[in-house]
């Protein structure tokens, strides 16, 4: 019987099977402009922690599913968040000239093609998440319901409603409660999207999806939080981007509001009332979403 790896492996490999799908993820035989090819494919192999892909298969896996049926809807977040990156990254946002340590996609393709391949990447994720189904057998009521999560979390009412919220209120936030909508639509949605697509995979009750849901919002919301600290104290090499970028631009942060240390343990405290969450979910194996838990709360990029 072999032993089960360590999280530290699960991690890795977790991880090179969703880089190595991301590769393949646009069909060779699609007609497409070769620089638009090569725009969507360098911002997906431009690393990162693919924690949100990681987070469809562990939440898969949790509830009894293979990892075979979840990396195709994997694949469909990360290529949600990485347009969002690309898009974030625009001199008409955020006007960041380096992402994962390598020069932003409209730095080395120019605007209007770093906006199409964000609007493509957006685009083909849909089309992955049919994939699941036509490839994996996952059932297409799950696959509607993924579909429709996708689709409010991802769009006005979660990530984009908080990027335009973000936009909105900088330097001019004057409540923990408008920072904390922010936090927990700009980043936190796709954290709560992909839990829920794995556990639908999984054939999750609801129940166990409304757990799931108290756990991906109280985890998004602490690794928001602890962005804003590394911030402040991170390492440039580590986070592969310039630091105290939110204080240049005088964004309001966690730490701003109510300082370091307090910020150090509202992350403690969500991520413990995360895991409170998710035992309740009831589910088969809940050990690895405990673990991502606990190594987001120590991570230092």
């Amino acid at each position: 019987m072999s032993s089960r790896p360590s999280f530290e492996q699960y991690l890795q490999q977790t991880t090179d099977e969703v880089t190595e799908a991301l590769k393949e993820i646009l069909p060779v035989h699609w007609e497409m402009p070769q620089s638009l090819r090569d725009a969507m494919q360098y911002s997906l192999m431009a690393g990162g922690k693919r924690l949100r892909p990681l987070l469809v298969v562990a939440a898969a896996e949790a509830l009894g599913a293979q990892r075979a049926a979840a990396l195709p809807v994997a694949c469909a977040v990360e290529m949600v968040h990485t347009y969002s990156l690309i898009h974030d990254d625009l001199p008409a946002m955020d006007n960041d000239d380096y992402r994962r340590g390598k020069l932003t996609n409209h730095k080395v393709y120019g605007e209007a093609t770093a906006i199409l391949a964000g609007d493509a990447l957006l685009t083909h994720a849909f089309y992955s998440v049919v994939q699941a189904g036509r490839k994996n057998g996952v059932p297409a009521e799950a696959l509607l319901s993924i579909v429709e999560d996708l689709s409010e979390l991802a769009g006005a009412r979660g990530m984009v409603g908080g990027q335009v919220a973000d936009m909105e209120g900088e330097q001019g936030i004057t409540d923990l409660e408008q920072l904390q909508y922010i936090h927990l639509h700009k980043t936190g949605d796709l954290i709560v999207f992909s839990l829920l697509a794995g556990a639908r995979i999984g054939g999750a009750t609801e129940g166990q999806l409304d757990a799931l849901r108290v756990f991906g919002r109280d985890l998004g919301l602490a690794f928001q939080i602890q962005d804003d600290i590394l911030d402040l104290t991170g390492d440039e090499q580590k986070m592969g981007k310039k630091t105290q970028s939110d204080v240049n631009q005088q964004k309001v942060t966690y730490p701003f509001f109510i300082g370091m240390e307090a910020s150090q343990e509202q992350v403690k405290s969500l991520t413990q009332s995360a895991k409170e969450a998710l035992g309740r979910a009831d589910l088969s194996d809940s050990s690895r979403l405990m673990e991502i838990a606990d190594y987001l709360m120590r991570r230092d990029h």
